[in-house]
């Protein structure tokens, strides 16, 4: 996967933007719902000439795809326990990586508020009540 298809999928999930309170190498893409509180999903440095990205994973997954990828560790700097570093260097399928995005924004929305979710039409969690 190459920085600009990284870029644009992730742009591309409902109520995502792009911030860099990182630095401007460090693109945070985060899910926010009109009114509601922005929520980190994904993170890259876009730039760097070995492209990885970290998402939010289950911790019971992420320990699986670490023992069955190499290209899948614990995400630098963020808590390894739910969050993997994932190689974007070829290795690894784009399908799987777009997957592995998506359950990242999933995981991330799942947490917003009830009404933040049916805001952003996102329909999964959306008949379970606010937590």
């Amino acid at each position: 996967m190459d920085p600009v298809v990284l870029r644009e999928f992730c742009l591309a999930l409902p109520g995502t933007y792009e911030d860099f309170p990182f630095g401007p190498d460090a693109s945070v893409f985060k899910v926010k719902a009109p009114g509601g509180a922005a929520k980190m999903y994904a993170l890259s440095d876009l730039s760097a000439p070995d492209l990885s990205v970290s998402l939010k994973c289950d911790p019971l997954l992420a320990e699986q795809l670490r023992a069955a990828h190499p290209e899948i560790v614990g995400a630098y700097h963020l808590n390894k326990t739910h969050w993997n570093g994932v190689s974007c260097t070829g290795e690894l399928p784009d399908p799987m990586i777009r997957d592995m995005i998506e359950d990242s924004y999933d995981l991330v929305v799942a947490s917003l508020p009830l009404r933040d979710r049916v805001m952003l039409g996102w329909s999964r969690l959306a008949a379970d009540d606010d937590s």
